[in-house]
């Protein structure tokens, strides 16, 4: 019998400082998400968090290549948007938000440590290849659902959602414990796109 199939375990996308105001790369209004991610983290019985953590160099930096952020180019894998330097293992930066309660957390995975390849996703990196183990744990402790939250909306959530799906457990994604980057409409886009994969867009409400 499945001891977690009535339990969803929810996942906490990367919620570090350099998302946040005043952050390397901040995500527009990611500090707003900390009372609704205390209030989801306090009601789930299994919490997950994922923890950006790249090298320094890392080949998702603009400044890596000597272009500007946001420009995007290609890299082995495919193309790479490029980013600011940000969630350099062992920074301030890197560290969890301000206030964010995760006493409760089972798990912390890093992702991104790998110099030359991106990780938006909690499941994958982005050669889309390279696993990081995430569903494997997963299966193994019996879980079926998941609950998603984080930054940012439109790139490690969108994905790690996608992939979920993929890997095939069932989904959900709480808008008010999200804040988008927004970039040319990647908000709207990612909401079709998670609809479409069959992922519930919830709310946690006040």
């Amino acid at each position: 019998m499945n001891a977690h199939a009535d339990h969803p375990v929810l996942v906490i996308i990367d919620p570090q400082k350099d998302f946040c105001h005043g952050g390397a790369l901040p995500v527009p209004g990611g500090d707003e998400i900390v009372p609704a991610v205390n209030r989801l983290s306090a009601h789930h019985d299994h919490v997950i968090v994922t923890q950006d953590w790249h090298t320094p160099g890392h080949a998702s930096f603009a400044s890596t290549h000597g272009r500007q952020p946001y420009e995007t180019i290609e890299l082995a894998y495919g193309s790479q948007v490029l980013w600011p330097d940000h969630c350099v293992q062992g920074t301030d930066g890197a560290a969890f938000c301000d206030g964010l309660d995760l006493r409760n957390a089972e798990l912390v995975l890093r992702k991104g440590f790998r110099p030359g390849i991106d990780s938006y996703s909690a499941f994958r990196e982005n050669d889309r290849k390279t696993p990081t183990g995430l569903g494997g744990y997963l299966r193994e402790r019996g879980f079926t659902r998941i609950v998603f939250c984080g930054l940012a909306f439109d790139f490690c959530v969108l994905w790690s959602a996608l992939d979920a799906r993929a890997e095939g457990f069932a989904a959900a994604v709480v808008e008010d414990g999200c804040r988008a980057i927004d970039l040319e409409g990647s908000a709207d886009a990612a909401r079709r796109e998670m609809s479409a994969a069959g992922i519930e867009l919830v709310r946690a409400g006040p």
